[in-house]
């Protein structure tokens, strides 16, 4: 069940859609600090208009174990909600949902699902910072992480920008504090592109890379998703899409009968 409850979390994490226009901005080869940087935090922090998007989407995970190729078909609600269903050769193997007040999922091989807080999802990524507005943020590709100007160093390269802690980020989530050493890279028009994130007391590390953008309906989205968590073993989730639209869809999510809660342990 466990890997599957992780395909789910992570394709509720990230969706994209086409391939990026050709950039318009050629960005500067310097290394050194940027110390007028209120264009770059009022871009990266700008919120998503759309009202609703659907994508259908390949996935590929390498958990240990084998997993078919899985079929998703991604809908999510502006600030409301993401919802997703799997598929396996044909058939359909489990079904999710994101809301601000939570995670759901179930599983219909081994007839289990998860009804939980965020925590779930904070305890599978190895963090503590993950709510519903940070997730909607990192499917989009947007900055899902607290930054601020203050804590940050912005130095521009030969591929776009680069914002790294300037010391380990203390996030206090439930009255738990957690260290992390962060960097994150975007392109040249402010499109986050790679976030590393690491844990230096116990070296975990979640690495996401977020590449082939395009702008729809105003907004840039990347095709392809790489997720990486490590941990006590490395887990990896590929997402390619193959067709989207902007339109709404009815989402319908109920456990079956005689499903068993699971936990993660």
């Amino acid at each position: 069940m466990q890997k599957y409850i992780l395909i789910i979390v992570s394709a509720l994490l990230v969706t994209s859609c086409k391939v990026q226009k050709n950039q318009t901005t050629a960005p500067i080869s310097t290394t050194k600090p940027i110390s007028n940087n209120t264009n770059f935090f009022s871009a990266i922090e700008k919120k998503s208009t759309f009202d609703a998007v659907k994508i259908s989407s390949k996935i590929d995970a390498k958990t240990g174990s084998f997993i078919p190729t899985l079929d998703a078909v991604i809908y999510i609600e502006n600030g409301k909600k993401v919802w997703m269903n799997l598929t396996a050769v044909i058939l359909q193997a489990a079904r999710g949902v994101a809301t601000p007040e939570g995670i759901k999922g179930y599983y219909k091989l081994d007839k289990t699902y998860i009804d939980s807080d965020f925590g779930y999802l904070n305890k599978l990524l190895n963090v503590n910072f993950i709510d519903y507005n940070a997730l909607q943020n990192l499917l989009l590709g947007k900055t899902f992480i607290p930054v601020s100007e203050n804590d940050y160093v912005l130095t521009q390269n030969i591929s776009g920008f680069n914002l790294t802690s300037k010391q380990n980020q203390k996030i206090t989530e439930n009255g738990k504090t957690t260290e992390y050493k962060i960097s994150l890279d975007y392109d040249a028009d402010f499109n986050l592109s790679h976030v590393l994130l690491s844990n230096p007391a116990n070296n975990d590390q979640l690495d996401i890379t977020y590449s082939n953008r395009e702008i729809l309906n105003n907004e840039s989205f990347p095709k392809s998703v790489k997720i990486i968590i490590k941990a006590n073993k490395t887990d990896e989730i590929l997402l390619e899409n193959t067709k989207f639209d902007f339109s709404r869809m009815e989402t319908t999510y109920n456990v079956p009968a005689n499903y068993k809660k699971t936990e993660i342990k």
